[in-house]
């Protein structure tokens, strides 16, 4: 067997270092970062919608306009606005209690009034159009009464009743709900039906 000259060696020494050289222009591609992964997420997600007040947890009362649909009764299905004394006035079926009522319970109210006046079978739906009215005084420039939105804040309850006015302060808020007065910041929720009292500062 005749030996491997020298020079063979040599070429196939150089082809292999060549091999395991990586060239400049060739970087590997860097892996994706935590954050690059959470952006890629959030871009393909639908936006969430903003949250709401209500749900099945709100309560109803004078003020709050509901829109009911009764199927198979084009008649009754409407909207209504819940009176002073708490109730809705649906025609033929008379007045219904609403106060103190999630939308859900107001359905099954509604359907078991239809129920006594013969259609058992009658599909009831109920869903808040208008939250009841806020309401804002005090040192701010125009005080009374508001249409509530979702997601409101004391400032921007401040903000639609015109500002603050001389002497006014956002981080001195009374907020009153019926049952309960308590001291309200300016990142503070506002829930239907409130009355907002803005005092002086210190």
């Amino acid at each position: 067997m005749r030996p491997i000259p020298f020079s063979l060696l040599l070429i196939l020494a150089l082809m292999l270092g060549a091999c395991s050289l990586q060239w400049p222009w060739a970087e590997p591609l860097a892996p994706e970062t935590t954050s690059s992964v959470a952006a890629q997420k959030l871009a393909l997600s639908p936006p969430r919608a903003p949250k709401a007040e209500s749900g099945e947890n709100y309560r109803l009362d004078a003020g709050d306009r509901v829109r009911v649909v009764v199927s198979g009764q084009d008649g009754l299905s409407n909207s209504y606005e819940i009176d002073a004394g708490g109730a809705i006035d649906i025609p033929s079926v008379g007045k219904v209690a609403a106060r103190g009522l999630s939308p859900a319970q107001l359905s099954g109210a509604i359907a078991r009034r239809l129920k006594k006046n013969g259609a058992a079978d009658a599909h009831v739906a109920v869903q808040i159009e208008t939250y009841r009215p806020i309401s804002i005084y005090g040192n701010v420039a125009n005080p009374g009464q508001y249409p509530y939105v979702n997601n409101m804040t004391t400032e921007t309850a401040i903000e639609m009743a015109g500002g603050l006015k001389s002497g006014g302060d956002k981080s001195a808020v009374t907020v009153n709900n019926g049952t309960q007065r308590r001291p309200s910041g300016p990142a503070s929720p506002v829930q239907p039906g409130d009355t907002l009292t803005v005092t002086e500062g210190r």
